[in-house]
């Protein structure tokens, strides 16, 4: 028998591996039919409310629940930070009630008297000075290489500039929140909005003293996670002991304004750059001083990877500096901490460019040799810009016509790693030729069991809809949480292994019934054949496995091809900026992106399109806005935290890179890359377009108007 090796089918002879396939689980999601945590409503369920702090810092003098206790329909109260505890930032949780409306558990928070003693508070992320006199900074290292002065010295071509991001909070659609509801004393049930299915069991069991494998954690769908959801949290744990204290199932999602203050927020970053280059645009020199906050922690952008991308400029300077903020901590944000390093890189060498009086797009493309994948961002530059017509829409910064409405083309690039997460599953193939799996992973509304589908029926000549994936469960062989672009490799990988092995076996079976070669075989249609003939349908092949199913397990990553890592992608945006009124609007976006082997072109798709818009609202409107008399968070909710409408997005033009060198490389993760270069690629679009740069994201009207006016010129 000839050796059998574990691999993808060959590009040609794919039948559903790389189409256009609607997920499996889309009437389900459209039609209401699905159930998320924020839906769980078993008999008796309760509902929880918050009593949060609103203000900077403080010491809790005294907490009295006794009120609380006595309103009618509250069923139990639960205490988080009592009287000695210290609130640091606005929206910090001091209480919840469970009652048997909402309305009642919002008359129990009510009902809580609390006395706070306030003490200092510093908000303001951007103002170094500041921070620097209140003792509010810390250091967080230098790194150097090469020669700096000696090459600003011989460089042709110098630019210095400030650049800047703000801080974003988490926003998603579902916001943070779980139903629990107890089976006795030591057995618990958690319907959790999380994206670590098999990892959040043990968080409940230590602080409830209970033994881990006592947990039943369930997660069918989630209503967005994008780095914000991998822990049981506080309030998770305490909708536990609610629901313990009140001998019913409680149910408690965070409210709109309490998601925003603590839900996770994405660092911000700020820096002032020196920046060179010899005659002929080679860039020689980077030398920044950057820095930001994550909160109290006083944590900012990775000090190691400016400048983003272009690792091998010979000479670096670089130096990052922590602010401690009274606000939210962060959180994994799609792509940590890429887009803001991204923001800061590639303006720069935008302005280089512009300084230098040369056409942005041959500076980038002159300095990709130092960059980690020259070749394919060469190539994808070419495409993007033949999409977004570079050569006849380009022109010099400022030149571009209009007289109060000035058009502009920008780009940036980008990098990712999307290996593939460590992943067990369990694939059973029935007598009566059902196939089925089961793992401990989630998906976060990406299409992650269309991908599981795809691959098995890809692997047994079946159609996507004759595979049952079963997902979202902790009793489930265990799966990696779905964060770092690692979900896709993790869970397809495996599940080809298994199914090779399955199918290997059920071959054998075939060839010793019908007398054929079991390496002659192949599944195609329903049907098992040899040599291009049909030798017995699916269900007659699986027959012969005897009463009970088989069962093979599939585990990942291995080094097989299957699997890889390492994307790069390209940016273009074509905008324009009224110069009356300082609006920003996108005419088109160009997204070029790779990612190794694509399973379902579709929903690869459908993660670029997805990252281009939110790329779209923190470039250009979304931003946490802290008030520095008060400490509070002033625009924490859906009215002001502005995110862009439809409106808003202009055209968007997705090309997935995928010449055969990307087939052969096997699957890379995708979710994370799409989101990175949006922001560069409009701040430096508008850039082009007036002639000024906007130093910081996002380029609302206000800090375009003000850039116009020459403050940042």
């Amino acid at each position: 028998m000839a050796e059998r090796k574990v691999a993808w089918k060959k590009r040609t002879d794919n039948t559903l591996i790389g189409g256009d396939h609607q997920r499996i689980d889309g009437v389900e999601k459209a039609s209401g039919h699905a159930k998320y945590a924020a839906d769980i409503n078993t008999a008796g369920t309760l509902f929880a409310r918050l009593l949060t702090f609103k203000g900077g810092a403080a010491v809790v003098k005294s907490i009295d629940t006794a009120d609380a206790e006595k309103t009618p329909g509250v069923r139990a109260v639960h205490v988080f930070n009592g009287a000695g505890k210290e609130v640091r930032w606005d929206g910090t949780i001091v209480a919840a009630v469970a009652a048997d409306t909402p309305e009642q558990a919002e008359d129990g928070v009510r009902a809580i008297k609390v006395a706070y003693e306030a003490k200092p508070h510093w908000v303001d992320e951007e103002d170094l000075p500041g921070a620097t006199t209140g003792k509010r900074t810390k250091p967080l290292g230098d790194n150097k290489k090469g020669d700096v002065a000696a090459a600003l010295k011989a460089a042709k071509h110098v630019h210095k500039g400030y650049y800047g991001i703000t801080t974003i909070s988490h926003m998603c659609l579902e916001t943070h929140g779980s139903h629990c509801e107890w089976d006795g004393d030591d057995k618990l049930n958690v319907h959790l909005s999380t994206q670590n299915v098999s990892g959040t069991g043990g968080q409940f069991a230590g602080p409830l003293g209970i033994d881990a494998s006592n947990v039943s954690i369930t997660c069918n769908y989630i209503g967005g996670g994008f780095g914000s959801k991998f822990a049981a949290d506080e309030w998770g744990v305490a909708c536990a002991q609610l629901s313990k204290k009140a001998g019913k199932p409680v149910r408690l999602m965070l409210d709109r304004a309490t998601e925003l203050k603590i839900g996770g927020t994405r660092p911000s970053g700020f820096a002032e750059v020196t920046i060179a280059a010899d005659a002929e645009g080679n860039i020689t020199v980077w030398d920044s001083h950057h820095w930001g906050t994550s909160g109290i922690a006083g944590s900012t952008i990775s000090l190691g990877q400016l400048p983003y991308c272009f690792d091998g400029i010979p000479n670096r300077n670089r130096k990052a500096t922590g602010i401690s903020t009274n606000t939210g901590p962060n959180r994994a944000w799609r792509a940590p901490p890429h887009p803001q390093l991204c923001a800061v890189t590639d303006t720069v060498i935008d302005d280089l460019a512009a300084k230098m009086g040369a056409n942005s797009y041959d500076i980038f493309m002159k300095n990709l040799d130092k960059t980690p994948k020259p070749d394919v961002y060469a190539e994808e530059m070419k495409i993007g810009a033949k999409l977004i017509d570079w050569k006849a829409k380009w022109h010099a910064h400022g030149k571009g016509g209009g007289k109060s409405v000035k058009r502009g083309l920008g780009m940036a690039l980008h990098r990712w790693g999307g290996r593939a997460g460590a992943t067990t599953c369990t694939v059973k193939v029935h007598p009566d030729g059902a196939v089925e799996t089961f793992l401990g992973s989630q998906d976060l509304g990406t299409g992650t069991r269309t991908v599981i589908a795809i691959t098995l029926a890809e692997t047994f000549g079946l159609g996507i809809n004759d595979v049952k994936v079963n997902l979202g469960n902790n009793s489930y062989p265990k799966a990696n949480p779905s964060g770092g672009s690692i979900t896709v490799g993790g869970v397809s990988g495996p599940h080809r292994r298994a199914g090779l092995e399955a199918l290997w076996k059920i071959y054998d079976l075939v060839a010793a019934k019908y007398k054929v070669k079991a390496d002659s075989l192949s599944a195609k249609g329903g049907k098992i054949l040899s040599a291009g003939k049909s030798v017995c349908t699916w269900k007659q092949a699986c027959g012969l496995l005897g009463p009970m199913p088989l069962e093979v397990q599939g585990q990942g990553p291995k080094n097989d091809g299957l699997t890889s890592q390492g994307v790069a992608g390209v940016q273009m945006a074509d905008v324009s900026v009224d110069i009356e009124t300082g609006i920003v609007r996108i005419n088109e976006l160009v997204a070029v992106q790779d990612c190794g082997l694509i399973i379902d072109e579709l929903t690869a798709r459908s993660q670029v399109y997805g990252g281009l818009i939110m790329g779209i609202a923190y470039a250009l409107s979304e931003e946490r806005v802290m008030d520095n008399r008060t400490g509070r968070f002033i625009n924490a909710d859906l009215e002001n935290y502005k995110l862009p409408r439809i409106g808003d997005i202009g055209k968007l033009m997705v090309h997935m890179y995928q010449p055969d060198s990307e087939y052969e490389r096997g699957v890379v993760g995708l979710g994370e890359p799409p989101v990175i270069s949006t922001g560069a690629a409009i701040s430096n679009a508008v850039a082009n377009a007036t002639g000024v740069r906007v130093p910081v994201q996002p380029l609302t009207p206000q800090r375009v108007l003000e850039a116009l006016k020459g403050g940042q010129a």
